[in-house]
């Protein structure tokens, strides 16, 4: 069996907002994926919130899981991070093979739709950093077609190129002035979740979440994979057919050695420690 470690945090339904709930991770390859569901991964959100909490979300799937064997700083970012949620039905399944059948899986564009539902009657303000020009605004008019009363405190599509000490602390000022409450952030993995560890403590909001592809698949720049293909795990097929050449490393070279490592941890040839330092 794969271990688990527990981490503390608050829920929010219920009880009462200091009645706390035990949160455990699933440890995958020496990451601690959260053992969550939709509504938990929203209500923690907004617990951070409430309390001013600064924290990071990592929406993991099992490209980044791989991407984290390569690269030991990225493993520590998703193990220091809030929460890091099950985007890929693989990690799903890995947790209810562990005994977490209440796990489901926490996909980067469902978590923004389910979270701008719940921000539309409770007033929290959202930015949106990232996605190629003119995205976010075709994103952010989207969403507030969709949310009556959702409250937009800014967007900003930064250049590809890398910013320098001076800029990047003026976009940091920027954001900061616009007094958001979470910055969704959509600039691909896993250069998102470097950006928000390295900015944590930096930005003021109280929750920075990675959603990637979430900001071209919600302003209909790219298509979603059916449903039932994403809940059979085969999503990866659809988005394969769609971007073949930027995407057939990442699914027919690490799917099968991700599978390769599971087993060989699961039959405890390999043991793995999740340590965020």
């Amino acid at each position: 069996m794969l271990v688990h470690d527990k981490y503390r945090i608050c829920g929010l339904q219920s009880q009462e907002l200091n009645a706390c709930m035990s949160i455990q991770r699933v440890n995958v390859l020496g990451v601690g994926v959260s053992a969550i569901t939709m509504p938990l991964a929203v209500e923690t959100i907004e617990k951070w919130i409430i309390q001013r909490q600064r924290e990071y979300v990592c929406v993991t799937n099992v490209h980044l899981i791989m991407e984290c064997q390569r690269d030991e700083k990225l493993r520590q970012i998703h193990n220091r991070a809030g929460m890091v949620t099950p985007d890929g039905m693989p990690l799903v399944w890995l947790s209810h093979l562990n005994g977490f059948r209440q796990v489901e899986r926490v996909y980067g564009p469902d978590l923004l739709l389910a979270f701008c539902a719940r921000s539309a009657t409770q007033g929290y303000r959202h930015y949106f950093y990232g996605g190629a020009e003119g995205v976010p605004q075709l994103l952010v008019k989207r969403l507030t077609q969709r949310f009556p009363g959702l409250e937009i405190a800014g967007m900003f599509s930064p250049p590809f190129t890398p910013l320098s000490p001076r800029e990047d602390a003026q976009i940091v000022d920027m954001i900061n002035q616009t007094q958001p409450d979470v910055v969704w952030v959509g600039l691909g993995a896993p250069k998102q979740e470097r950006w928000m560890a390295a900015h944590l403590g930096r930005i003021q909001a109280p929750v920075m979440i990675g959603v990637g592809a979430a900001f071209d698949f919600h302003s209909g720049l790219k298509p979603q994979a059916p449903y039932w293909m994403q809940r059979h795990g085969l999503e990866w097929v659809f988005r394969l057919a769609n971007e073949p050449q930027r995407l057939w490393r990442r699914y027919l070279i690490y799917n099968p050695l991700f599978i390769f490592l599971v087993l060989q941890q699961f039959m405890g040839l390999r043991r793995y420690k999740i340590h965020s330092v």
